[in-house]
Formats: structure tokens, C-alpha cells, sequence
């Protein structure tokens, strides 16, 4: 019980990592607040953890809205009167598209959910954090945002910005006790990455089990990686195992280097 008396909010935690993230960590003793903008999907998750014995709520908001991301921290604080853990997971894929080809208000959404989102979530649990004089921010970054990727400028440029806001925060809520870290996934199997494959494809006039295999293949490990395995990299980051490790961006990608 390597999180027993935290409580954790995970955003974007219906389905994929943030799932996975909730699930293991409500295993390991939090309480786990399950944000997300899909109401079923959030209460679904909420309930598997329930019928395993652990406490979970579900809190639909839109966290690129201020005042949906206050009334996000308000509803933690008013269910389990602390915030020890939050992790950054919401995100969008962005258009797949040259440059100048890229719509300005695509642009601005991705940015909106992915890096404002994160800095507004952060911002505003930071508060009680300090208070405690403990805590820890995870943000799920991508390799995608370590180095240029091609016909994706919105989510690559949002996530090099997760990277920076993660050295910074950390500089900033050292001295208060606040661990900030980023996770920075590889090619991460199901629905997803598969959606994205789909549009890649069709964008560049190529076979999709090219474009798969072409990806796979730019891995050390020649496979794809899983949700269980950024949530185990969560869990040690935001444990006591975790307590000395602080501004790093830590790549779970079956070797994949851009």
C-alpha cells in the first residue's frame, strides 16, 4: 500500500493511462478523484474501484475552463479535505497536418487542453500542496514533445511545453516538498495511437500496417508499450520511493528516440 491516506486526482482518467493510473493507485490505498469530460466513462472507472474496496469519485470538467478546473479542486478538498497527488494525463492528439495546413483554432485547442490545462490544474492544487508542505505533480508528456514530429506541430509543441513547465514548477515548490515530474510515453497500444496511425496514414498516402510498422520499428524493443506500464512509473514517482527524484522527464518507450 504504497499510497495508503493519499489522495490522488487524475485527469483524463476514463479510459487509457489515466485509467490505468487510477485503477493502480486506488489499489495501492488513494482515494482517487477520476476527472475526465465523459461522464460514463469517468463513473465506470469510479465503480470498478469502488467494487474492489477502494474510494474513488468521478468529477466531470473541462480542465482547459478555470472554473471548471476550481470546481475540479473544491470537490476534491470538500470529499477528502487534501490533494497529494496530481497527475496531468488529459490530452488531445491535435491535427495530423503540415504547418500550413494547421487550422489556428486546432492549434489553440490543443494547447488549451494539453499545456493550459496542466497549468491551471497545477496552479490551482498547488495552493493546499504548499500548505501541506507536501506533494507531487505528474505530467504525462510524450516523446513527442523530446523532439521534432513531423505533420503533429500543436501536440509536439504542447508537449515541450509540459517539459518546461515541469522543470519549472519544480524549481518553484522544491523548498515546500513538491515533487514535479513528466512521464514521457512512446507509442502506447490501443484506440489511440491506432486513431492516430489512422490519420498519419491517410495524411502521407501510406498503408497503414506500414506506417505501424514503421513506428514499431523506431523502438529499441520493436514493440509498442502499455498503459500498466506508465502507471507503474507513476506509482514509484509519486510514492516514497520516488521522494528525490524532482524536474526530470523519465521515457517509458520501448526505446524510441526522436
Amino acid at each position: 500500500m504504497k499510497l495508503a491516506g493519499k489522495v490522488a486526482i487524475i485527469t483524463g482518467g476514463g479510459k487509457g493511462i489515466g485509467r490505468a493510473i487510477a485503477i493502480l493507485f486506488a489499489q495501492e490505498g488513494a482515494s482517487v478523484v477520476i476527472n475526465g469530460t465523459t461522464q460514463e466513462a469517468l463513473e465506470a472507472v469510479a465503480a470498478e474501484i469502488k467494487h474492489s474496496g477502494g474510494q474513488a469519485i468521478a468529477v466531470q470538467a473541462d480542465i482547459a475552463d478555470e472554473a471548471n478546473v476550481t470546481r475540479l479542486i473544491e470537490t476534491t478538498l470538500a470529499t477528502f479535505g487534501r490533494i497529494d497527488i496530481l497527475v496531468n494525463n488529459s490530452g488531445i492528439a491535435g491535427p495530423t497536418a503540415a504547418v500550413v495546413n494547421v487550422k489556428l483554432e486546432d492549434w489553440q485547442r490543443t494547447f488549451a487542453v494539453n499545456l493550459t490545462g496542466a497549468f491551471l490544474c497545477a496552479k490551482h492544487a498547488l495552493p493546499t500542496m504548499i500548505a501541506q508542505q507536501s506533494g507531487c505533480i505528474l505530467n504525462i508528456t510524450s516523446v513527442g514533445g523530446l523532439g521534432g514530429y513531423a505533420l503533429r506541430s500543436p501536440y509536439s509543441a504542447s508537449k515541450w511545453g509540459m517539459i518546461g513547465l515541469t522543470k519549472t514548477l519544480a524549481l518553484e515548490v522544491g523548498r515546500d516538498n513538491i515533487n514535479v515530474n513528466a512521464i514521457a510515453p512512446g507509442p502506447v497500444r490501443g484506440p489511440r495511437i491506432a486513431a492516430v496511425l489512422e490519420k498519419r496514414a491517410a495524411e502521407m498516402g501510406l498503408p497503414y500496417e506500414q506506417v505501424e510498422q514503421e513506428m514499431v520499428a523506431g523502438t529499441a524493443l520493436k514493440r509498442m508499450v502499455e498503459n500498466e506500464d506508465i502507471a507503474a512509473m507513476a506509482l514509484f514517482l509519486a510514492s516514497d520511493e520516488g521522494r528525490n527524484i524532482t524536474g526530470e522527464t523519465l521515457n517509458i518507450s520501448a526505446g524510441m528516440r526522436v
